[in-house]
């Protein structure tokens, strides 16, 4: 998938790219160029031009390749900062070339394992755990086959299964393949715990295995450069949200309006920059590179809550210099499918703010809506017994923000499940998945073909 159709040889084709990205450059234009054409090669090429059979066999080595890749041009982003080369194009270019090496490396999985299909196995897989090459290991951090261990102030990054989870991850400037975002603690008596915010809890501390096994696909596991910094941070958060959750405490929310500035509620990217932004006495403040939230129709946003054109998303701690990237898991049973979501969720957004689609409520929408209202007032006990019947939601998520996210889903759920079958019969006949541009030729053919009404999304104007 790395060269055009005049190429047979998928090492030879990245080995070029290797040598690309090793080469030193001495001004942005000649970074933002490098990275282009790494970005390119990878997007536009397709695996259907390579010997498929060769590419299974040689996929573990592969796979480690474009993460070594990916490790090397992350290494450099503290030297480019230095030489003031990093200009917002160049920012775009290695978020682009991350996002798209991390899709190649998830296809070359997909096709080593056969194809797999979701839960084949019975049961969930736990976050950096499996044995098909499911975690990638810095070598500067390897220590034999064991599993990866954790630090103290260690930052994890995650993307779920759901829908909503590739809306978090769509909803900025930025194509991220991340929804969520976490600190490790570990306690004196060698417990791990992680503290995070999520929506429907707030600010909270759940066992570290807790939050492994929470439905999720891919994990990337972050460690700042100043163990002791990383150490302050998690037990000064760890503490902080400890005292919000016993008796008489005041919780800490989930907060929708996405602002970095204001701490009274904390989503979860800002509960991390709250951490080491309180541990290093103001010193240290993340983001270096935020990601903007700006969109021609802000209905979805305004419905959300989202009150900010600039954010520290999850994905934005791929960019922090400061972090070493230590290892990166993903279930290659699912890797497929969030893949067909973030492209879902790139064309709804796409179509909202080109065409002019905005989510229009209907009297079951209206209901599921209020119900979930009604369910944020109960305990959590009867929350979670009530789930599947009332949306569980915190009582701080508005009725329209609950509409929304229930509209959202029931409009990519179907279009979602089309593509699924279109990728599967894809596979039967090729051996390999659909490639990027054909799912967004697919979107392109759902959307003519439903007009001025998909889902819940209608066209105004029209």
């Amino acid at each position: 998938m790395l060269a055009p159709v005049v190429s047979s040889s998928f090492e030879n084709d990245l080995e070029r790219i290797e040598i690309l990205a090793a080469t030193p450059v001495t001004s942005a234009a000649l970074l933002e160029r490098n990275l282009n054409y790494i970005y390119e090669q990878a997007a536009e090429a397709r695996f259907a031009d390579y010997d498929v059979a060769s590419i299974a066999k040689a996929a573990p080595s592969l796979m480690y390749r474009l993460f070594d890749l990916r490790v090397g041009l992350r290494e450099k982003l503290a030297h480019y900062e230095m030489l003031g080369l990093m200009t917002q194009e160049a920012v775009q270019g290695f978020r682009n070339v991350f996002r798209v090496l991390r899709y190649v490396s998830d296809m070359l999985g997909e096709i080593a394992s056969g194809h797999p299909n979701p839960g084949d196995s019975g049961y969930l897989l736990r976050g950096f755990t499996g044995n098909e090459n499911n975690t990638l290991i810095n070598y500067a951090f390897y220590h034999g086959p064991t599993p990866v261990s954790f630090q103290s102030g260690d930052v994890v990054l995650v993307r779920g299964r759901a829908h909503n989870s590739a809306a978090i991850a769509r909803i900025g400037d930025v194509d991220s393949q991340f929804s969520h975002i976490g600190i490790v603690y570990i306690d004196d008596v060698g417990d791990h715990w992680m503290v995070e915010s999520l929506i429907e809890d707030g600010a909270i501390i759940n066992p570290l295995a807790k939050a492994l096994d929470h439905n999720i696909v891919r994990a990337v596991l972050y460690r700042n450069r100043d163990p002791e910094l990383a150490a302050r941070a998690a037990k000064m958060i760890y503490d902080y949200v400890a005292s919000s959750r016993v008796r008489g405490g005041k919780r800490i929310l989930y907060d929708f309006s996405m602002r970095a500035d204001d701490t009274r509620n904390l989503f979860c990217s800002k509960l991390v920059r709250l951490a080491f932004n309180q541990a290093s006495a103001g010193q240290f403040i993340m983001p270096t590179y935020p990601t903007s939230i700006v969109r021609k129709n802000r209905d979805f946003l305004d419905r959300v809550g989202v009150a900010t054109e600039m954010t520290f998303a999850p994905a934005d701690i791929d960019m922090e210099s400061s972090f070493d990237l230590v290892a990166e898991w993903q279930d290659y049973r699912e890797t497929a499918n969030v893949r067909l979501q973030d492209f879902t969720m790139d064309k709804l957004f796409e179509w909202m703010d080109r065409y002019n689609y905005r989510f229009e409520e209907t009297s079951a929408i209206k209901l599921v809506s209020l119900l979930g209202r009604f369910s944020s007032y109960l305990s959590d006990s009867a929350k979670q017994t009530l789930s599947s019947v009332f949306p569980r939601v915190p009582s701080n998520m508005p009725r329209k923000t609950v509409a929304v996210v229930a509209m959202l889903h029931k409009t990519a759920e179907p279009i979602y499940h089309e593509l699924q079958r279109l990728n599967e019969q894809i596979v039967m006949e090729t051996g390999v998945p659909m490639h990027g541009l054909d799912i967004f030729a697919a979107l392109e053919a759902i959307r003519e073909r439903d007009g001025d009404r998909i889902g819940y999304l209608v066209r105004r104007g029209a």
